[in-house]
């Protein structure tokens, strides 16, 4: 399974790719395709406009934008995939985080006759911010440009030299035309001078399982299964999501917050027992102890924890009209465990274009992103968001509205 997000400006073509993929992949049923070519006949459009298929809004639809994130799914003989189809709009960067956050690669595209903009930049600086492992940036409408391989070199250089700014771990360019399927699925022969893999083949045979954490063993509890019934009189389990390393009956575990140790003595699952639970499953522990574990508890290894702090050091990503302002009260959702923060200092504000640091900034702005000090009313089970994704992102909720404010990632954490 391979999920990756599409980033990038305004109108880079980032739904037409996704429709294109769909389309040249054969996952689009008939009555679909029949709706999507009366609805571009409706548009006036001379062609199939197969952005249709991920921008199902009304609004999306009269305006050509993406605004909510398009979850999509298909498949080849060789993989399994999740898309996510983000706007690319800078009013809708929050839906773009929310997108990206769960990926394992991200499409950047860029207008081969406008190049790199400053939502380009920003996109590809939050995929990095968010440890998104593989970067692909695809150079669309090159049938606009006459498919001139030196107009692609010159965006490729520009964005290689914007990329050693950043923690791009992998990074493919490929040149496309979304609209016409050019090195979308097969090779062009319209760019015989792009020597390169073709889209989809890149897709297809990136490689993600050492990505994951299965070392560091993380695993929230969400739930304690008591079932009231005569079937199972003893049952004790706790329920939740591997969020890394790897789980087995007979292990040695420690829980915190109450420090206790027991032995693991089956994982349940919806359909049975298994011999070993890894990220992302989705199980029920049984432990050989008797031990007062509830939601928001975390078990792990005994010689290898995470940290438990309560004083908080990250990064994040503004995403509310609202100002951050120094000595704001939110409420912070980390893993299956919920506590009140307090937001203690705003270390500096992050220029996204020069990615310079702007010390001394007294608030953040809608879709800016900064450093911040945050200091929680009970201890989190943490761990740096470089090592651990899950367990070490949050978000922020306004108390008042109930309304996520913000996308966090832990750099750093202060023991209590």
């Amino acid at each position: 399974m391979l999920r990756f997000a599409t980033a990038g400006s305004v109108d880079d073509g980032k739904s037409t790719l996704i429709g294109r993929l769909l389309y040249d992949s054969k996952s689009i049923f008939t009555d679909q395709l029949e709706a999507v070519e009366q609805a571009s006949a409706a548009k006036g459009d001379d062609y199939v406009n197969l952005a249709l298929l991920t921008d199902g809004l009304r609004a999306e639809r009269e305006q050509g934008i993406t605004i909510d994130v398009a979850y999509r799914y298909f498949a080849t003989p060789r993989r399994k995939f999740v898309i996510a189809d983000t706007p690319g709009h800078v009013q809708y960067t929050r839906n773009m985080v929310t997108g990206a956050s769960l990926a394992d690669l991200a499409i950047v595209l860029v207008d081969a006759r406008k190049g790199l903009v400053e939502q380009s930049r920003r996109h590809a600086f939050i995929t990095t911010l968010l440890r998104v492992p593989h970067l692909v940036l695809a150079v669309n409408k090159m049938d606009l440009v006459n498919w001139s391989q030196e107009v692609f070199e010159q965006i490729q250089e520009e964005f290689t030299g914007f990329a050693t700014k950043l923690d791009v771990p992998d990074l493919t360019i490929v040149p496309i035309s979304a609209l016409h399927g050019d090195n979308i699925v097969s090779r062009s022969p319209n760019m015989p001078w792009y020597e390169g893999p073709s889209l989809l083949h890149h897709l297809e045979h990136v490689h993600v399982s050492s990505d994951r954490n299965l070392i560091d063993v993380r695993f929230p509890v969400q739930y304690v299964i008591r079932p009231q019934s005569s079937q199972f009189p003893d049952y004790r389990g706790y329920a939740g999501t591997v969020a890394s390393g790897v789980l087995k009956p007979g292990d040695e575990v420690l829980v915190l917050p109450s420090g206790f140790t027991s032995r693991i003595e089956a994982i349940d699952t919806a359909d049975g027992p298994v011999a070993e639970a890894f990220p992302p499953m989705a199980v029920t522990i049984r432990l050989a102890d008797e031990l007062d574990i509830s939601r928001g508890d975390m078990i792990c290894r005994p010689h290898n924890t995470p940290m438990v702090a309560q004083d908080i050091d990250a990064m994040i990503c503004w995403m509310h009209d609202r100002p951050l302002v120094r000595g704001r009260k939110l409420t912070l959702k980390h893993t299956s465990r919920t506590v009140r923060a307090l937001v203690k200092s705003l270390r500096y504000r992050l220029d996204v274009n020069t990615l310079h640091r702007q010390e001394g900034a007294e608030a953040l702005g809608l879709n800016d992103m900064g450093r911040i000090v945050l200091r929680t009313t009970a201890p989190l089970f943490a761990d740096e968001y470089r090592r651990n994704r899950t367990t070490g992102g949050f978000i922020l909720i306004d108390e008042a509205t109930n309304a996520t404010v913000a996308a966090g990632m832990i750099i750093e954490g202060q023991a209590r």
